[in-house]
């Protein structure tokens, strides 16, 4: 009970508040629209190149934990689509928007601070080393599932430009390869510069997570509760299991372990809704995990960490 109280309702509560403002009116859907602009679009982004550019990659970037993270994120892709498909006889594109939703786990913004809460600022270094390849990896499955679903006979030579343009689209993209540019290359950043990054760095987590709640006010859980339920399970049971396990195989260090195991933990993030949105396919589905699986997570979140500390 400690773990839940101290951990991880403060960063529910946030999202609560915003849940909040948006259902009272008390902050409109432009405004919230705008929030999650400037938080997707250039805070969280920030952030992410001020942590890419001073991380230790040598010591953070173990190819044990994103072997453990990303098979069971990958393997949770595969278990979604072809559940979508033969269980619940959904066509190849809702598949496929059906398995990026047990694909894309929120590693940023709740991954993210539940595990610096529960362990301290010293401990996600691995969340980031976890975090510079998520969308890359994440929008390079789902796209190219997707295009290949929708090719009908067209020639497959498209299909990496369509990828590759749709990733480097992403402002979170373009923050991570600023980033590992600047930590390759050694390039300094000007004091002055590093100061106002990290201005707009303190306010990318709670504008996030206030806007992310506003988003969720807007949806509401309705039809497909199979097929949602199923996904779910994969996200928040499947997934961290995977992680717990082939950590264990591998004898990831303790920090790392706990990373990989929290952020598999997380909910679908709300990438998994645009991406259906991008596509037109299982836009409710997708919508309704994010809601469902974010109250969930409160609950299956305190179960994993009870298991970690």
């Amino acid at each position: 009970m400690s773990i839940l109280l101290s951990v991880i309702l403060p960063v529910f509560l946030v999202i609560g508040m915003g849940f909040l403002a948006a259902k009272r009116g008390a902050i409109s859907p432009a405004g919230i629209d705008g929030l999650m602009r400037f938080s997707q679009g250039f805070a969280v982004p920030v952030l992410l190149f001020q942590a890419i550019a001073t991380l230790d990659l040598r010591e953070n970037f173990d190819l044990r934990l994103v072997g453990a993270f990303y098979t069971g994120s990958f393997t949770c892709f595969l278990i979604g689509m072809f559940g979508a498909r033969h269980i619940f006889h959904r066509d190849w594109e809702d598949a496929v928007a059906i398995g990026f939703i047990a694909l894309f786990s929120n590693s940023l913004l709740l991954g993210l601070p539940i595990t610096e809460r529960a362990f301290g600022p010293d401990s996600i270094r691995s969340n980031f080393a976890i975090i510079a390849v998520h969308s890359p990896f994440c929008y390079a499955v789902g796209i190219t599932a997707m295009e290949i679903a929708r090719a009908h006979g067209q020639p497959p030579r498209a299909i990496p430009a369509k990828v590759l343009r749709a990733i480097f689209s992403n402002a979170l993209i373009v923050g991570i390869t600023l980033g590992l540019i600047v930590n390759l290359t050694g390039l300094p950043i000007p004091t002055v510069v590093d100061d106002g990054l990290d201005m707009l760095v303190r306010a990318a987590l709670p504008s996030a997570l206030f806007g992310l709640g506003g988003v969720i006010a807007r949806y509401r859980i309705e039809g497909d509760l199979p097929t949602i339920l199923f996904t779910l399970s994969l996200s928040l049971i499947l997934h961290p299991a995977i992680a717990w396990g082939l950590g264990s195989l591998v004898d990831l260090p303790e920090d790392a372990f706990r990373s990989a195991v929290v952020t598999a933990a997380m909910a679908p993030g709300a990438n998994a809704y645009l991406f259906a949105a991008m596509y037109g396919r299982a836009t409710r589905v997708a919508a309704s995990s994010v809601l469902l699986g974010t109250a969930l997570s409160i609950v299956t979140a305190a179960i994993w960490l009870g298991l970690l500390v």
